[in-house]
């Protein structure tokens, strides 16, 4: 239950969710197989919660989109409505990670079972978000004009997916890099915040259902009633989650969530480095 909690807030929060679920089973001595069938099925049934929240939460959001997606695709252009051009680029920007993740999921994988370079990744997490932050500041320490969600290019929605493409290592944080990249394509944070969320929620669901057959592995069913109690106790997190970070982005930056994972990246790595904790 306190893995379904995790998964729900650090999952929004610039924290990375996959990070902290390899690091605290770790720190707390739980010997958890995060390879097993159960294990795997739990997790699924998280972060389908986790998707289910976003899809609530911006559900009024969707319909527009979806809706104007299929205006899109039956007249064969995008016209002047500002959510066909976010329906194009979520597009751009869900293609990306869609290919990295099926080229690299093997790889990336063997990584879960060392926490020392997730800690790493970890602290790797922060200075990005710190120096997407100076970086922003220097772009508009000359007054460059913000724009808006629908402004942005097509390149502009891969180069966010492409960022976003990061959190396949643990310890990198979806939402961290999605965020730096649409600010450094100035967006205020408000709006990089919420073509951020918007941008993992098909993600996540995507994953979640091509993961879904392991639910009904043998060995996965001796988790049934603990998955979903934790994928309720995931999605009424998120949900929590998405209301206080949308609200946070309005008048505030990815400082506390940065210097945050500076510290614990660097103290998880010299537990584990130095063996205190083994």
């Amino acid at each position: 239950m306190l893995l379904a909690v995790l998964q729900g807030v650090s999952e929004l929060f610039p924290v990375s969710s996959l990070g902290h679920t390899v690091l605290l089973p770790a720190l707390l001595r739980w010997r958890i197989d995060e390879g097993s069938d159960s294990f795997l099925a739990f997790v699924v049934v998280l972060h389908l919660g986790t998707a289910l929240a976003l899809i609530v939460f911006y559900r009024d959001d969707w319909i527009a989109i979806v809706r104007a997606f299929v205006t899109t695709i039956v007249r064969g252009r995008i016209g002047e409505d500002p959510n066909e051009r976010t329906a194009w680029l979520l597009v751009a920007g869900t293609i990306p990670v869609g290919v990295l993740g099926v080229l690299l999921e093997s790889s990336v994988k063997k990584l879960f079972a060392s926490p020392i370079p997730v800690s790493l990744f970890l602290f790797a997490n922060g200075f990005i978000m710190l120096l997407g932050e100076w970086l922003r500041r220097r772009q508009h320490r000359d007054s460059v004009r913000y724009r808006t969600l629908p402004e942005l290019k097509g390149s502009d929605g891969v180069m966010v997916g492409l960022a976003q493409s990061l959190a396949l290592l643990p310890g990198i944080s979806r939402s961290g890099s999605a965020i730096v990249a649409g600010l450094l394509r100035d967006l205020r944070h408000e709006d990089a915040a919420r073509y951020s969320f918007l941008l993992a929620t098909p993600v996540i669901l995507a994953a979640s259902v091509l993961e879904f057959p392991k639910l009904f592995a043998p060995d996965a069913q001796v988790v049934l009633v603990q998955a979903v109690v934790g994928g309720v106790l995931s999605g009424v997190t998120a949900y929590a989650s998405v209301v206080f970070l949308t609200r946070y982005f309005r008048h505030n930056d990815l400082s506390p969530f940065a210097w945050y994972c500076l510290a614990a990246g660097a103290v998880s790595f010299v537990l584990f480095a130095t063996k205190v904790i083994a």
